[in-house]
């Protein structure tokens, strides 16, 4: 099949449950997005772990896209599979090769929705410009953490996360739905402006620059033994300056963050980064110029 196709993923963590739900409303009631004329591919990322309201069933599907990983036959853990099948129904040399991935999540830290960009792609930083001018949405750049990698998006040549929070895993909230409901169009709407060489791109991006994670204080045996600080639970996006509290012990005991420049956290205390060792993701804010090898990159992509 040739011209332009999105592909649409709800699910790749299976307790993440509002953006599926939209999804399989959507396959009843075909009316029920806009797609702008676009040809889009929707899919379930994880559906064994969506049935089972289980984040994986072995392993993080959103860092299962590890090409080498992926092509080894040998590695038989489900989540792999799952990763070698989507890249074979969707992936350039499939049936139906689509070129942008805009893959759905959902958060239960206080930090409310935000677009994950993996990198630095040209294509990817001109859809997440689009995408924040008209979503208002805060950008986070994760790039240069090599322990968390094979993320979904970037199997696709151009490829976003949209995060849409908070909301405790596994529960069904109507305002989560109905905000993935307004991205999931405004997403289709950029695009379809973009490959009609409509669009009005932004003079600048504003990022959060991945710096680091930080894990809970822990005690020998590797149980947390103090958690987050309540002044800084729910403070995302804030400016974390020198002398802050990090986190309290049962005792009182408060560690603090010393660092001469102030970084910014995300992703404070969410419930899925426990297993991964972090509390925290700590950032830097940066306003980037627009780039036009940005816009051309993705106009190139998508032109039939």
């Amino acid at each position: 099949m040739s011209g332009l196709q999105v592909l649409l993923v709800a699910g790749t963590h299976g307790n993440e449950v509002n953006a599926p739900w939209l999804f399989e409303e959507w396959s009843k009631k075909p009316w029920l997005i806009n797609t702008n004329g676009l040809s889009v591919c929707k899919v379930i990322g994880n559906p064994l772990a969506y049935k089972s309201c289980r984040r994986y069933l072995e392993r993080d599907l959103n860092r299962s896209f590890l090409f080498g990983s992926c092509d080894a036959q040998s590695n038989k853990a489900y989540e792999f599979e799952r990763a070698r099948e989507l890249l074979s129904l969707f992936g350039s040399s499939s049936d139906q090769p689509c070129q942008l991935c805009i893959d759905f999540h959902s958060t239960t830290a206080a930090m409310g929705s935000c677009l994950v960009v993996y990198g630095r792609r040209p294509a990817d930083l001109a859809l997440a410009s689009l995408m924040q001018a008209r979503l208002g949405l805060p950008v986070y750049l994760h790039e240069g953490d090599y322990s968390q990698t094979g993320f979904l998006v970037e199997a696709w040549p151009c490829g976003v996360v949209v995060e849409i929070g908070p909301v405790p895993q596994g529960i069904l909230n109507a305002k989560i739905v109905e905000q993935t409901h307004i991205a999931l169009e405004a997403c289709l709407g950029e695009i379809a402006k973009a490959r009609s060489r409509m669009s009005n791109f932004p003079k600048q991006l504003v990022i959060h620059r991945h710096l680091g994670s930080l894990d809970f204080p822990r005690d020998s045996e590797g149980k947390v033994e103090s958690f987050i600080h309540s002044s800084l639970d729910g403070a995302d996006w804030h400016p974390l300056c020198s002398g802050a509290p990090l986190f309290i012990s049962s005792d009182g005991d408060v560690q603090r963050f010393y660092e001469d420049e102030s970084v910014v956290p995300v992703f404070i205390n969410e419930a899925a980064y426990m297993e991964k060792n972090i509390a925290m993701s700590l950032t830097k804010r940066e306003v980037w110029p627009f780039s036009n090898k940005w816009s051309l990159a993705l106009e190139d992509l998508i032109q039939d």
